[in-house]
């Protein structure tokens, strides 16, 4: 793979040299309500975790979107960040975020499945404060239960399942799922009777799917066959879990090991589960569950061979690998990202691309694939960089359209090989645009380590 460095902005350029990765403050008179803007500016921020060198940066949304010139990176080893990094922690493998103690700023919640915890199975989950001067107010860290064979931490959400009007913690293992009422104290062990013997879960999702005012939940993994395996259940007051419906498993290209978003598609108040299957087809999919008064609607499913996606269904490309809602064009329906990092380009293999399909009433028939040959996207593309293999949509300049973060693990920045880079396109009313684009890596923010971009929230 050839070996070079990505274009960065003068001002990140600047701040690798002088070595800082420190937050600016937020400007806003009183703290944010947004569930992501941890220093209370009234603008949505991203935060990229690199589970290889045990870190998350977040790099802090403003009028002009993010260029990295604003940023944090916190490990294991910042102070006031509960534990000590050490290899094999998988620290930033997933990402949440949401106002945990309830003073107007969001707080970064990470989970570490690889922790080894003297006495306890492995993974643990940390919560960081967010704040005017983000991150530098501590933070506690939540273990693993006893009753599970390990990974706590693989995935985690923030939101009000039980419709007490406050948001709780919700947290999986390998083989089992928690809640907790708020971010500390008492894990709480759910109905588990659902999940197949030998299932690993991989992550879960959170929607409106089936009431427009209760909270579903979404879980997602692989079973001990190696199927993939879908299940949704009900919020609200109630056993969790204990009515909960298979949606799809084995060999049901319906069903997903890989990845799940929630939005409203078709605009009628329910959000909507999209899936993505990456060995689906030949080169992958992603199906689209509609929400519903009590019910989901038949699933439809989307690849590379449907009208309107570009590209063509090929081995290996896994499309769907990553997917991400979001309202990128801003006429209030959700559009939806999709991650296709074997993708060839040109006679390239593997360098990914992703494919934004926009949303007409609820129908994908018209999208548009990305990747380091477009015009005015930074960057070459060189085998095996995985462009799209992460995805995230969401307004960072706060002009009411989502925008798209990108991340390739496999990218080489200078002597590094698969150093991984993030990039972010904005959103038009149009669809996106590589007009402004940013991109930067890990170097950008004196980080080592590889994979940059593994996880975006």
């Amino acid at each position: 793979m050839r070996v070079r460095n990505l274009a960065i902005t003068a001002s990140v350029a600047a701040l690798a040299a002088a070595g800082l990765t420190l937050p600016l403050a937020g400007t806003a008179s009183a703290a944010s309500t947004l569930k992501d803007d941890y220093n209370g500016d009234g603008y949505r921020d991203l935060a990229v975790g690199t589970p290889r060198s045990n870190s998350v940066t977040v790099t802090f949304g403003s009028a002009s979107g993010v260029t990295g010139s604003r940023s944090v990176t916190v490990t294991q080893n910042t102070a006031g960040v509960p534990g000590v990094t050490e290899a094999g922690d998988e620290f930033g493998e997933n990402i949440t975020s949401g106002d945990t103690d309830g003073d107007g700023y969001a707080d970064l919640i990470i989970g570490a499945p690889g922790e080894r915890v003297e006495g306890k199975p492995s993974g643990s989950v940390t919560v960081i404060k967010g704040g005017r001067n983000a991150f530098t107010a501590g933070g506690h860290v939540l273990n693993a239960p006893e009753d599970t064979t390990g990974r706590f931490g693989e995935a985690t959400t923030w939101t009000d399942f039980d419709d007490d009007g406050a948001p709780q913690l919700a947290v999986i293992s390998g083989d089992n799922w928690w809640y907790y009422s708020g971010a500390r104290g008492t894990a709480y062990g759910l109905e588990v009777d659902f999940i197949p013997e030998g299932a690993h879960l991989d992550g879960m999702v959170a929607g409106n799917f089936k009431r427009e005012d209760g909270i579903g939940l979404v879980l997602y993994g692989e079973r001990a066959d190696g199927g993939a395996w879908t299940a949704h259940m009900n919020g609200g007051a109630g056993d969790y879990g204990y009515q909960a419906e298979v949606l799809g498993e084995g060999g049901d290209r319906t069903a997903t090991r890989d990845a799940a978003t929630a939005g409203d598609v078709n605009g009628d108040g329910y959000d909507d589960l999209i899936t993505g299957n990456s060995t689906g087809s030949r080169g992958g999919s992603v199906t689209v569950r509609f929400g519903g008064d009590g019910k989901f609607g038949t699933p439809v499913t989307y690849d590379q061979a449907s009208a309107g996606v570009p590209g063509a269904d090929e081995a290996d490309d896994g499309f769907g690998a990553s997917v991400a809602a979001g309202d990128v064009t801003g006429d209030g329906l959700a559009d939806l990202a999709v991650g296709a990092p074997g993708e060839q380009v040109g006679t390239a293999g593997g360098t990914g691309s992703v494919t934004l399909l926009q949303s007409s009433a609820g129908k994908f028939t018209s999208g548009k694939a990305w990747h380091q040959e477009t015009a005015g996207v930074p960057g070459v593309a060189e085998a095996g960089d995985s462009f799209g293999m992460s995805v995230r949509l969401k307004d960072i300049n706060k002009n009411g359209k989502a925008d798209l973060a990108t991340g390739a693990v496999g990218e080489d920045i200078g002597t590094t090989v698969d150093a991984g880079a993030v990039w972010v396109l904005r959103g038009t009313t149009t669809g996106l645009t590589s007009s402004y684009a940013a991109s930067f890596n890990g170097t950008d923010f004196n980080q080592g380590g590889t994979s940059f971009g593994t996880t975006l929230r």
